[in-house]
Order: structure tokens, then sequence, then C-alpha cells
């Protein structure tokens, strides 16, 4: 019995055992002490997600390190069993190691961030947590019209940074170019109309194009592209039934719905004051009848 203790606890297998378990137990503890004091002082949601985020990742870098140098007199030995190993695990571990990979793609190469509005893997929604294997969405559309939530909480592998298209909505350029279509009647003011769309558009949006133009001049100076024009423009197309005006305007990317309906009520509102200069067109079909059709027998 002396023997066999004297063997558990002399021994330096079990002995690195336990200092690694030990220091694991002090880095948890230390984890959820920091989270605590730390966290519970912020009231900022994403300035609270990084955080979080941060503590853990340097928790798992000590904790690697750690065991790293209680066990390094070992590492050599292992060397070889690993490179016999390596293969096998790399085919059978191949999407997960391509899901590691799109993590330190997305993290190093800022494909996208927490809060981002993306479409991934033909999944459109806010980023709401990137993990090591899985970016997690709060899922947007489908069902539901607009850009709005759906409710669905989508998890999506990261590889797919590497097999689809990462659409990013509010990256580098936080706002989208969007029309509405206005169709008026023929024998209506046509420049009447032009006027007071655009004075709506500018009195409704004319901040947004403000804080755009700013936007767009450091995308000019990072990338090769052209200097757009991003103030709020009218267009109109004479069709066969009316006249199409179409408005084309810059918005916050999570408020294209609501700036959608704040315009058309703005514009109905006008319509309703113009004493019936302005009249909006609709599709309209017209039976026309026929004249009577008589038929008489052929005399002999």
């Amino acid at each position: 019995m002396q023997d066999f203790l004297h063997g558990v606890f002399y021994n330096p297998t079990w002995g690195r055992i336990a200092v690694v378990l030990t220091g694991i137990l002090i880095l948890f503890i230390i984890n959820r002490l920091i989270k605590r004091s730390l966290l519970g002082r912020v009231k900022d949601n994403e300035t609270k997600y990084k955080l979080k985020k941060t503590v853990s990742f340097l928790i798992y870098l000590i904790a690697i390190v750690f065991i790293s140098v209680v066990y390094s007199d070992k590492l050599s030995g292992i060397t070889v069993a690993l490179g016999v190993a390596g293969a096998g695990i790399a085919f059978a571990l191949q999407e997960v190691i391509t899901s590691v990979a799109g993590w330190l793609a997305v993290s190093i190469g800022r494909f996208y961030r927490s809060g981002d509005r993306v479409q991934l893997g033909g999944i459109k929604g806010d980023v709401i947590d990137i993990g090591i294997l899985r970016t997690t969405i709060m899922e947007c559309g489908e069902w539901v019209k607009g850009d709005l939530y759906n409710g669905r909480v989508v998890r999506v592998a990261n590889s797919f940074v590497f097999k689809e298209p990462v659409f990013n909505y509010s990256g580098e350029f936080p706002f989208l170019w969007d029309e509405i279509v206005v169709p008026v009647r023929y024998g209506c003011d046509h420049k009447m109309v032009k006027e007071v769309l655009r004075s709506i558009t500018l009195e409704l949006l004319g901040d947004y194009a403000n804080h755009a133009k700013a936007a767009w001049r450091e995308l000019v100076k990072r990338y090769r592209i052209e200097n757009a024009s991003v103030d709020p423009m009218v267009t109109v197309v004479a069709n066969d039934n009316w006249m199409e005006f179409t408005i084309r305007y810059v918005v916050d990317y999570k408020r294209r719905r609501s700036t959608k309906d704040i315009l058309f009520s703005r514009i109905i509102d006008e319509i309703d004051k113009s004493d019936g200069k302005i009249m909006l067109a609709s599709a309209t079909l017209e039976i026309v009848p026929t004249s009577e059709l008589k038929i008489e027998p052929r005399r002999k």
C-alpha cells in the first residue's frame, strides 16, 4: 500500500496532470471573475461582446501555453506519432479544418464582423457571433417581407467563405442604394411631379446623403472605383400606360422598409394637396360593348 501511494504521489505523470488541472481551474476562476467584474460595468452590447471574446481567447491561449510548458520535455516524443496520424486526421476532419481556416480568414481578412448584415451560404441576416467553426446569423426575410428578422437563428460553417460569395451589406460602406417607382397619369405636369418628388426626397433623406458622401470618399481612396453620386435622383420614363418616375437614393441598410413607408406616405400627402394636378396611374381594363349582330336566313 505504501508503495502504491508513493507511486501515485511521486509519479511525474500524475504530478503533471495535477499541475495542469490546477492551472486550468485557476484560469477558469480568473475568467469568471474578469467577466463578472469587467463586463458588468459595460452597457454597450457590441463592446461587451468584443470584450467577452477577447477575454475568452486570451484564457484559451494562456491555457495552451501553460500545458505546453508543463509537457515541454515530452513534446519531442510525440512528434513522430502526430506526423503519422496527421494525414488521417486531416482527411477525416477536412470540413472542420476548412472552417477553422475560414475563421482565420474572417478574422484577419475582415470579410465581416459581428453586427454586419451579410448573406453567407444562401442565408441573409445580421452576424451575432463568430465562432471558430461556425458563424451565427439572425436571419432576415424568407416569409417576412422586407429586411426584417424572422426569428430564426442560423449557424453557417465558416468554410462557406471559400465556397460561395460573401455579400456584406454594411461593411466598409454602411449604406445601400434603393429605388421606388411612382406611376403618374399622362396629362399631368411632369416637371411639377419631378420637382415635388425631388424636394420630398431631399427633405427626408438629405442627411443620409451627407453621411454617405464621407463614407464613399473613403471607399474611393481605398479601392479602384468610380466616384459615384450619392445624392437623391429622380428620373422619368414614358411607357405605353403612364409616366414612370423613379426615385433613387441612399439609405441605412437597416431602414429600407421604414424609409419606403415614410417616402410613400409623404408622396401620397403631396398628391392629395395638388388638387388633381398630380394623379397616380394604375392598370385599368376597359370593356367595350359590341354592336348587336343579326343573322337572317338566306332566301331562295
